[in-house]
C-alpha cells in the first residue's frame, strides 16, 4: 500500500485534534481543507466569517482567490462524508473526561432559521423564522444540544425540508415535520450514548401532544415550555390554560407561600435569584399523573409574563404513587426547574455560532 503524503500540520495543538479525523478523508486535499476550514472557524477576525473570511481573504475582490475556492470545492464538492465526520466529533465529546455527558445534564432540542432569497439554496422555503420573528423564506435546520452547568455542546442538526420539495407534498414518504426530527434527533443522541435527565424544548414543542407522546414511547423523559394560553378541555369553571391552572393556587405572600415552594436558582456568574414552584392541575394533567404540570415564577401574586414558565413533565413527583413504577426518577420542584433553566444554553449557543458565522 502506498504512503500516505503528509498534509501540512494545523497550528499548534489544533493538529492534534485535526489528526484524529485524517482516517475518514481519502486525499491529502481533504485533510488539508479540513484543517484549512477548522483554522478559519476558530482563528478570530473582525468580520462575519463568510468563505473568503474563513479562507483568509479579502471580502468579495478575494472571492477568486484560489484559497477560497479550494475551500468552496472542500466544503461543496468534495465527496467525504459529514455524518462520520460528525460521529468521530462526539466519540471524542464522550472519550474527554472535560466534556463527557452525566445523568445530570439535558438534552435540548429547538431549531433556528435563517433568511435566503430565491428558491435555488436546498430546503429553502416560507416558513416561521424565529430569529427574525415572522414568517419569511428561509431555511430552518433543527438541533439538539447537551448541556450541564458547566459546558454545553452541539449534537446533530438536520434541515427541514418543506413540502413543496417533495413529490407528495406533507403525504410523501420522505416528508419530516421538524417535531418528527427533533423526536428522531432525541432518540438518536440517546442510542450514541449521550445520557441526559431529560429533554428541553421551548413551548413549539412541548405545546404539541404528539411530540411528547413520541418521547415517552421512546422511554425518554421531558421537560417542555408550554405556552400560557395553551387551552384544553374542561367542566364549568375548571381551569382551562396553565396561567388559570396557576392562579388557582393559594398564595399568601413569602411567608404564607400556601401551595408554593421557594426554589433557588444558581446562574452562571455566580449570583442567585429565589423564585417559586408548584404542581398545579390542568384537566387530567396533575401531581400525581402521567404528566405533570410545573409552574415557576419570579412572583406567584402576579405571574409575570417574562418570569414565569409553564412546564410539562413525565417525570413522577416524589413520594408520589407514580414514583416506584415510572421508568425515571422522581424530581422534585427543585430539579424541575433547574432542568428549564439549562435549556437557554442553547439560545446561547445559537447567539455565539451566529455572531461569528453571520
Amino acid at each position: 500500500m502506498t504512503a500516505r503524503v503528509p498534509c501540512p500540520p494545523a497550528p499548534g495543538p489544533l493538529e492534534g485534534y485535526a489528526a484524529r479525523f485524517d482516517d475518514l478523508f481519502g486525499t491529502l486535499a481533504q485533510r488539508r481543507g479540513f484543517r484549512e476550514y477548522l483554522v478559519g472557524l476558530l482563528a478570530p477576525r473582525d468580520r462575519n466569517k463568510t468563505l473568503t473570511c474563513l479562507a483568509g481573504a479579502e471580502p468579495v475582490v478575494g472571492a477568486q482567490h484560489r484559497a477560497v475556492q479550494r475551500l468552496q470545492f472542500f466544503l461543496s464538492e468534495s465527496t467525504w462524508d459529514h455524518e462520520r465526520v460528525n460521529a468521530r466529533r462526539l466519540e471524542l465529546l464522550l472519550a474527554d473526561p472535560a466534556t463527557a455527558p452525566h445523568g445530570a445534564g439535558v438534552l435540548v432540542i429547538d431549531d433556528s432559521g435563517d433568511r435566503k432569497d430565491g428558491s435555488a439554496t436546498a430546503h429553502v422555503g416560507r416558513q416561521w423564522l424565529g430569529r427574525l420573528g415572522k414568517t419569511d423564506n428561509g431555511v430552518v435546520t433543527v438541533t439538539t444540544l447537551w448541556a450541564d452547568e458547566r459546558v454545553h455542546y452541539p449534537l446533530h442538526a438536520v434541515p427541514y425540508t418543506p413540502a413543496r420539495h417533495f413529490p407528495k407534498g406533507r403525504n410523501d414518504p420522505g416528508f419530516r415535520t421538524k417535531l418528527r426530527i427533533g423526536a428522531e434527533l432525541a432518540a438518536q443522541a440517546h442510542d450514541a450514548g449521550f445520557v441526559f435527565r431529560a429533554v428541553a424544548a421551548d413551548c413549539a414543542y412541548g405545546d404539541q401532544d404528539g411530540f411528547r407522546g413520541e418521547l415517552s414511547e421512546a422511554g425518554l423523559p421531558f421537560v417542555m415550555a408550554l405556552k400560557p394560553r395553551r387551552g384544553t378541555w374542561a367542566y364549568g369553571d375548571q381551569a382551562r390554560t396553565p396561567v388559570d391552572a396557576a392562579r388557582e393556587l393559594s398564595w399568601g405572600g413569602p411567608r404564607d407561600p400556601g401551595d408554593w415552594n421557594a426554589v433557588i436558582r444558581t446562574f452562571r456568574d455566580g449570583h442567585t435569584e429565589t423564585w417559586w414552584a408548584a404542581d398545579a392541575t390542568l384537566g387530567w394533567w396533575g401531581p400525581d399523573g402521567t404528566t405533570r404540570l410545573v409552574v415557576a415564577t419570579a412572583d406567584p401574586g402576579t405571574l409575570p409574563a417574562k418570569a414565569t414558565w409553564y412546564l410539562a413533565t413525565n417525570l413522577p413527583r416524589p413520594g408520589g404513587p407514580r414514583e416506584d413504577e415510572a421508568p425515571h426518577p422522581a424530581a422534585d420542584l427543585d430539579e424541575i426547574v433547574r432542568i428549564h433553566g439549562i435549556r437557554h444554553w442553547i439560545e446561547q449557543g445559537y447567539k455565539q455560532v451566529k455572531d461569528e458565522l453571520g
